[in-house]
């Protein structure tokens, strides 16, 4: 068998008796939190314009947008995997060489669910065969350093799990698998330099195109059974040689996944609580501060740091403030918070956190290097105008898979999030069908999230 088939297997085979109940738990956390993130970004603007040229272009009505409307499923895929993702606010997982959010998968996942006439228990099956495929492929076959953005695991991740839930045979999945694998490898230029609105659409568009290439397999489309190890395959054109060991495979990967508590990108999270929890234990008032220095691990500083993908002081848009250290840190300082209303274009722009973001130097520290992934690690030193100085030093953050958040804390951030479009009664309904999915339809659930935004 080539890998592609051998990934295949494992994918027809996945059932939801191999799900442990920490599993269970887990992609249940991982759905409501998606969801939030998904409502509370029904009014961005990249969000708009995609809808806008939904209703231009029409489409089958065979699945349904969250926010109302149905279109056909890729391309509900596409608009519903791109308000997940708008916000920067969704789980992400953590690699040596990579990193990912395989939460990114549920809009195509769910929009296949929908339109296969599926249960909840086919749905967490389906997300969970997404997830095991994008983070084991994150931890082989990384392949940010070569430049190619992590939507390229995740072609094979989204059409996994799509065909997961139309209920394709091995054969067809396979199919599948190669097609968007082979057509999908995305360049990380999305996430250097000027960032762009297309960070945000990336993964996405990756969803619409996986969600493409399962329907074609579905009806007999075939795609290259060497996707992986063939001449001028994965491997030999992009990730080096690998073995993923999909026969060994279970679902258990989404346990050691990580949800964000702050809405920023995910290496910045334990430096955020550092801040916060100083700012709170010192009272300290941002305008007497003279300098903030942080100590990270490579990834963070090159990602987000101002290290290989672009310095992180020239802040305009959301894109940008979502993926610098500088801006994080400072407007943590000034508000006390870093949730959507930070990234509004009239507090990215103010004076008092374009000044405070200049005194912010981000250095990377062998020995935190060291301990990423196993660990989050920052260190951090506040200096005040007077000479007074304030450190703390982090290993991790409530919601990394050292200290998982509760169904409760997941339930308190959906409900922040989707307030100003649901009601206090349909917040509820939407967070039960979740709690209880193993006895919903995903139908059911689909219509409660088109009742989204008619306030």
């Amino acid at each position: 068998m080539t890998q592609v088939e051998e990934l295949a297997r494992f994918v027809e085979g996945a059932s939801y008796e191999d799900l442990s109940q920490e599993a269970v738990r887990e992609l249940k956390v991982r759905i409501l939190d998606a969801l939030g993130c998904a409502i509370g970004a029904l009014d961005g603007e990249p969000v708009r314009k995609i809808r806008a040229e939904i209703e231009e272009f029409g489409g089958n009505p065979l699945a349904t947008m969250i926010g109302g409307g149905r279109t056909a499923p890729d391309r509900a895929a596409f608009y519903n995997g791109a308000l997940v993702r708008y916000l920067d606010y969704n789980d992400s997982f953590l690699a040596p060489g990579e990193t990912c959010h395989p939460s990114d998968n549920l809009g195509a996942v769910l929009a296949a669910a929908e339109y296969a006439g599926r249960t909840g228990r086919d749905l967490l099956v389906a997300l969970a065969v997404a997830y095991q495929v994008q983070c084991r492929l994150s931890e082989v076959a990384p392949v940010r350093a070569k430049g190619f953005d992590h939507t390229t695991q995740g072609a094979y991740a989204a059409a996994a799990g799509v065909a997961k839930a139309l209920g394709l045979d091995a054969k067809r999945i396979a199919n599948a698998v190669a097609i968007s694998g082979t057509a999908n490898n995305a360049l990380r230029v999305t996430r250097t330099g000027a960032l762009s609105n297309w960070k945000g659409l990336a993964y996405p568009n990756t969803g619409f195109m996986a969600a493409h290439a399962a329907f074609l397999a579905a009806r007999g489309i075939t795609g290259p059974p060497e996707v992986f190890e063939g001449n001028k395959g994965f491997m030999d054109a992009i990730a080096g040689r690998f073995d993923a060991g999909w026969a060994d495979q279970d679902l258990e990967l989404v346990r050691r996944t990580i949800v964000k508590r702050y809405n920023a990108e995910i290496h910045s999270q334990s430096a955020l609580e550092g801040i916060l929890e100083l700012r709170e234990e010192h009272g300290i008032d941002a305008g007497d501060v003279e300098s903030v220095e942080l100590e990270t691990f490579d990834v963070a500083y090159n990602i987000i740091g101002g290290g290989e993908e672009g310095e992180k002081k020239t802040v305009r848009t959301k894109e940008e403030a979502d993926h610098s250290l500088p801006y994080l840190l400072a407007v943590a300082l000034l508000d006390g918070e870093v949730y959507p209303a930070q990234y509004r274009p009239e507090r990215i722009v103010a004076k008092d956190v374009q000044d405070l973001l200049k005194r912010v130097e981000v250095r990377p520290a062998d020995d935190l290097s060291a301990r990423f992934p196993g660990e989050m690690p920052a260190r951090l030193r506040v200096r005040l105008r007077g000479g007074k100085v304030f450190e703390k030093e982090k290993s991790d953050y409530e919601g990394f898979f050292t200290r998982p958040i509760s169904w409760e804390r997941a339930q308190e951030k959906f409900e922040r999030l989707a307030e100003p479009h649901a009601d206090s009664r349909l917040r509820e309904e939407i967070s039960e069908a979740v709690r209880r999915l193993e006895d919903v339809e995903v139908g059911e659930l689909a219509k409660l999230l088109a009742r989204t935004g008619k306030l």
